[in-house]
């Protein structure tokens, strides 16, 4: 068995995004989807709409993988703020209850960094099932060598 899982995750939109009490829509918002092992990018949207697709690879022993909502409001790095931040099961998309190839549709809500309520992230997630070739199992049969086949008497 493998130690981790592909999750494709499609974050299909985020609603009553606010920065400072307003909405957030000034500049371009992104979402930002991290696991222990790696993160992945959205491009950036002012509507808060993406249907972008991101694979992500968690490790058999994560329990969660995080969203999180940015905003660029300038063209350098420190303009970049947070607006939101989800916590999502990995059991909500690998095993558990939830069949392998089942598609999930699901919404999480998003907490600032004073933990207010801050919108909602609509994700869509299915697990990618690897079909390669196994190379570990038991082999049975009658070796056979080309130099001394078939034997002299």
């Amino acid at each position: 068995m493998s130690n981790s899982h592909i999750v494709e995750i499609t974050i299909l939109s985020a609603e009553d995004l606010r920065t400072k009490r307003r909405h957030a829509r000034s500049g371009g918002v992104f979402v930002c989807v991290e696991s222990p092992k790696e993160s992945r990018t959205t491009e950036e949207d002012p509507e808060g709409r993406w249907k972008q697709k991101l694979e992500i690879e968690v490790p058999a022993d994560a329990g969660f993988i995080t969203a999180e909502v940015k905003e660029r409001s300038g063209s350098l790095m420190r303009d970049i703020s947070s607006i939101g931040m989800a916590k999502i099961p990995v059991s909500d998309f690998v095993g558990g209850y939830v069949p392998q190839d089942q598609v999930q549709f699901l919404s999480y809500r998003l907490w600032d960094r004073k933990c207010r309520r801050n919108g909602i992230i609509n994700v869509c997630g299915v697990p990618i099932v690897a079909h390669a070739a196994s190379s570990s199992g038991v082999v049975s049969g009658i070796p056979v060598w080309v130099n001394h086949y078939p034997p002299k008497f």
